[in-house]
């Protein structure tokens, strides 16, 4: 943890989140997106429940966040979810904008990113945040896509008709398969000796699906505070048009139910109208969208 001080205010820069800071920040964003309207993608439940249980040093600075005496006025933090791109959002308090802060904690996250080997940076922000697009394009323009958050309507759920795949936990010896399917499904650079892919098999969350004793596809399933998260699914290229996307996501609501979520999200690109289509007759609606900007070195 690194500390910088001022008379009044301070800089507390880490590498991980803990409880304390969590409640923190999510008070600050229940409050940004209360006044403004919008939404925000932190990540914070996935950095303090999965990163946290990482055996190893935070190396890098991942978390900036902005004091005025002990109360939080701006966060901003990065997310490294492997490859050679990381995301990167934040926020203000309403009450202390334009005074250069954003600008400021947004210096020391470009100074992070010198010292790593990623070549990209992709800046988040939800779509009907003005100020947020506006700083965001005094700094790039380089429009790269932009996500759905869509929302399960739990009365709207489709039967699952037909049993064609069983869903089961990823083995721990499968890891060089899951980082095999990753590169195959999502274009990724994803090697067997990856942390999370041995924490998140470790820990449960990710599962293989398979039709007479053959792997066809792959998710992610995490709960946090009663909300089910579906990532990273995906059919693979041999066995597309056969119902079975529909059919594992379907598996994916039924497994997040069991295990006590009140409320599923997901997220896709805008322009994949395939999956959206997909995902809209699976019961998801859209909630908001968020624009990506793309920054290199």
């Amino acid at each position: 943890m690194i500390i910088i001080n001022s008379i009044k205010q301070s800089i507390v820069l880490k590498g991980k989140i803990n409880k304390e800071d969590y409640c923190e920040i999510k008070n600050l964003e229940k409050i940004c997106a209360e006044r403004d309207k919008v939404s925000f993608k932190l990540e914070l439940e996935y950095k303090l429940n999965i990163l946290n249980k990482l055996d190893y040093e935070a190396i890098n600075l991942n978390d900036f966040m902005f004091y005025d005496s002990e109360t939080l006025i701006g966060y901003i933090g990065m997310n490294d979810f492997g490859g050679d791109t990381f995301e990167v959002n934040g926020m203000v308090h309403p009450d202390y904008r334009n005074k250069g802060i954003f600008t400021r904690l947004f210096s020391l996250v470009q100074d992070e990113w010198k010292k790593r080997l990623q070549q990209e940076m992709l800046l988040l922000c939800d779509n009907n945040s003005i100020s947020g697009i506006e700083f965001i394009k005094k700094v790039t323009d380089d429009y790269d896509h932009s996500e759905y958050d869509m929302v399960l309507n739990m009365e709207a759920i489709p039967r699952l008709s037909c049993h064609n795949i069983i869903l089961r936990n990823a083995k721990s010896c499968e890891a060089k398969r899951i980082a095999e399917m990753d590169s195959l499904l999502f274009d990724m650079d994803a090697k067997e000796d990856d942390e999370l892919i041995k924490k998140n098999i470790e820990n449960g969350t990710t599962f293989i699906a398979e039709t007479n004793n053959t792997d066809i596809g792959k998710v992610r399933l995490e709960i946090n505070d009663g909300v089910g998260g579906i990532y990273g699914l995906g059919v693979l290229p041999e066995f597309r048009g056969k119902g079975y996307g529909r059919e594992l996501l379907l598996l994916s609501v039924d497994k997040l139910k069991e295990m006590g979520c009140v409320k599923i999200i997901l997220q896709v690109e805008v322009n994949n109208r395939n999956a959206l289509n997909l995902y809209k007759s699976c019961g998801f609606e859209e909630n908001y969208v968020m624009d990506y900007y793309k920054m290199k070195k």
